[in-house]
């Protein structure tokens, strides 16, 4: 089997799925990318334009504009609906990114630290065990009110908590692949480290760290989500789930959609890409035993 399908099959697998309840992650996680995508062209509304004469509306209600709110609106007279496209749109940017910037991070230290072993890997390993002894969301914090609040602080401040999980998935892969006969049989030929690392190690770490990056893609959403609840992720112009929730928490009594709507939005996306993650993993398991 060769490297690319290693990698590819799992990925086959775990989107299709072998029977029709193996496929409702996937086309949950797939609702909310089409939802980001096409959602704005089908709700034309500006979800941060105010309207204090429409504020409160219950859903389905009819605004003075003579369109329908079918999710209602918030304190400020906002559409709820598209609230909820646009902070779809956000938490998918975020996360992607997020995933993206904490894996390339990650892979490198991993791939760097098992291969060379000796002192470059206790460094990277020491470092890991100090950022381990700091809970997570606190250091996200702390970055957060350092840099100030914007897309790039919450992207920074959530990738330097994520990624040590993916410096730890590879490195352990990388201990066991530089043992192997292809490895060896690269630096007898004389290949540079780069080449052998690039070429015959990272194809075959390639699927674990797919897997884990659906599963941190979900902590990475909630955590975003987290610091804009506390007010210290987004700026306030930024359309985020977790404003929008922290926003309604005063009403939750008489306006209970404000935050029930995007948080039910927020719990279904992690939910589904938890499963796939799952799934994924599994199917990287079986590739690997298999291959």
């Amino acid at each position: 089997m060769t490297a690319l399908t290693q990698i590819t099959r799992p990925l086959r697998s775990a989107v299709l799925g072998t029977s029709p309840t193996a496929r409702i992650p996937a086309l949950l996680v797939g609702g909310f990318v089409l939802l980001a995508v096409i959602g704005p062209m089908l709700v034309p509304y500006d979800p941060t334009a105010t309207h204090v004469g429409d504020r409160l509306l219950a859903p389905g209600s009819t605004t003075h504009a003579g369109h329908t709110a079918w999710l209602g609106t918030d304190a400020l007279g906002r559409d709820m609906l598209a609230q909820l496209v646009h902070g779809a749109r956000t938490s998918l940017v975020v996360g992607t990114a997020t995933a993206v910037v904490a894996g390339v991070f990650g892979v490198l230290c991993g791939l760097v630290a098992g291969y060379a072993r000796g002192p470059v890997d206790a460094v990277v390993m020491r470092l890991i065990d100090i950022q381990l002894a700091f809970p997570g969301i606190l250091l996200a914090i702390i970055i957060s009110g350092v840099m100030g609040r914007s897309f790039l602080t919450v992207v920074v401040a959530l990738a330097v908590t994520r990624w040590i999980a993916f410096a730890r998935v590879v490195r352990g892969s990388t201990l066991s692949l530089r043992e192997r006969e292809w490895v060896a049989a690269a630096r007898v030929l004389g290949l540079p480290r780069r080449a052998v690392l690039l070429r015959h190690v990272l194809p075959f770490v390639a699927g674990p760290v797919l897997a884990l990056a659906t599963l941190e893609f979900g902590l990475i959403v909630l955590s975003e989500a987290g610091l804009s609840f506390l007010g210290i992720g987004l700026p306030g112009s930024a359309v985020s789930w977790g404003q929008t929730i922290a926003l309604g928490k005063e009403y939750l009594a008489t306006a209970w959609w404000i935050s029930a709507f995007p948080g039910i939005a927020l719990a279904l996306l992690v939910i589904g890409v938890g499963l796939l993650g799952d799934q994924l993993t599994h199917r990287v398991g079986s590739a690997r035993r298999t291959g």
